[in-house]
């Protein structure tokens, strides 16, 4: 009966520790992107960019960094992203729990349905790369650089989320996404599972 008192007492435990670190999974999810808000459109207002509410994703149209089948960024996105890659930065290094959780920050090409498939998919993946090159260059200098290059992947999505049936130009963009540690999340739940599983036996 002991034995039994302190494997049920040893597995409440370990469920009261595993929900407090979902609760702080939780609340980094729901805190950082209105972080990610507050910090974009305190310096550039409202409308330059999107910004979802739920998971952070950032879409910056790209008539602001490239001209119409072009991955040459526009000296006007040069001096975008100049303003925008250290606020966006610092949000995510301001909290060392950001910081822990984020492992990517993945930087997509997007295009619109016109062309072909494979020249979008190219051309998505040049336009993240420039993004990425102008992060790493010299011409971009910001407090928490090194730190952000550990997290940055540049992907082409090209024409995957676009809409088929037009040529649509809000289609055409380019998305800041944030990775998280999803494995741990996953890991958590299956720790709470095994917790439930062994309390209720």
């Amino acid at each position: 009966f002991i034995v039994v008192q302190v494997q049920l007492q040893q597995a409440i435990i370990k469920a009261e520790r595993l929900e407090k670190e979902l609760e702080t999974y939780k609340r980094i999810i729901d805190q950082l992107p209105l972080r990610i808000i507050s910090a974009i459109e305190g310096k550039f207002g409202q409308g330059i960019v999107e910004i979802d509410p739920k998971t952070g994703d950032v879409k910056i149209g790209d008539r602001i960094l490239f001209d119409e089948g072009s991955s040459e960024l526009k000296p006007a996105g040069k001096q975008f992203l100049k303003q925008f890659i250290p606020i966006y930065s610092d949000v995510i290094f301001s909290d060392p729990l950001f910081d822990n959780q984020i492992t990517r920050v993945v930087i997509e090409g997007h295009t619109s349905s016109g062309g072909s498939n494979t020249a979008n998919m190219e051309l998505s993946l040049r336009r993240a790369l420039s993004v990425s090159d102008y992060i790493f260059s010299q011409q971009l200098d910001f407090k928490s650089k090194q730190q952000f290059k550990q997290k940055i992947l540049a992907s082409g999505r090209g024409e995957i989320d676009a809409n088929k049936s037009k040529d649509n130009p809000n289609d055409r963009k380019v998305v800041f996404r944030f990775q998280f540690r999803r494995e741990d999340f996953g890991e958590l739940l299956k720790r709470a599972n095994t917790v439930d599983e062994s309390v209720t036996k």
